[in-house]
């Protein structure tokens, strides 16, 4: 069985969120760990005279990977070694808008290895490249590129992750085609009379005129 190479795929260009599995970074060599990390939010609730005043969950931050990749064009049979900034600016290029353009902003990244296949998805947010052996023309010729890739999802996909079904949480509702701030009630809070807390929430001057794919933000009710 032949050894599978870690893989970096990018979105393609001209596209939002499509990837092309056939291209993108392979590592030359496999990194020897993965650090995942994640932290959550919790604000601290006045109280007197209190030795552990409650904590309110507030939101939680996207979780980060640590990754580090070794890339050396030195220790091969051709007598002039390549330049190893073929494979460092491809990484480097995926903290910039150069060569994304059109996206106005660097690529969402998927993170492939072999049998697991896609492990992580997110945007390249640091970078630290060391260059540790050159040439005698002063060629590059190896590199180790630390980065740190923060998760990234849509609005969209994020909202549908959650499963927050309680009328205490505050959330945010997507809107269909044909929904009305009744019928969004109902759905939310079990009863098409209490659409008024919404409609005073988002600002709404019309609360007859629900436009398809806005986001809306259904607020906690008082009890």
């Amino acid at each position: 069985m032949s050894l599978e190479k870690l893989k970096i795929v990018f979105e393609r260009r001209g596209s939002r969120l499509q990837f092309d599995d056939s291209r993108g970074l392979v590592a030359l060599f496999n990194p020897d760990k993965l650090v995942f990390s994640k932290s959550a939010n919790w604000k601290k609730k006045s109280a007197s005279q209190r030795d552990v005043p409650e904590l309110q969950f507030t939101n939680a931050e996207p979780r980060t990977l640590r990754i580090d990749l070794v890339f050396d064009t030195y220790d091969t049979s051709k007598a002039k070694k390549d330049d190893v900034r073929t494979y460092t600016d491809e990484l480097h290029h995926l903290t910039t808008v150069e060569r994304h353009g059109d996206k106005h902003r660097p690529p969402v990244c998927r993170l492939r290895w072999g049998s697991v296949g896609v492990f992580f998805q997110g945007v390249l947010v640091s970078l630290e490249q060391q260059f540790i052996l050159f040439t005698e023309d002063g060629t590059p010729v190896r590199a180790k590129s630390g980065c740190t890739f923060k998760e990234w999802r849509t609005n969209y996909e994020d909202i549908n992750r959650q499963d927050t079904h309680s009328t205490d949480v505050a959330k945010a509702h997507i809107v269909k085609r044909g929904e009305s701030l009744s019928s969004i009630a109902a759905e939310e809070y079990e009863d098409p009379r209490l659409w008024r807390p919404i409609a005073e929430e988002n600002g709404l001057d019309d609360p007859l005129v629900l436009v398809p794919g806005t986001v809306l933000l259904i607020p906690t009710l008082s009890r």
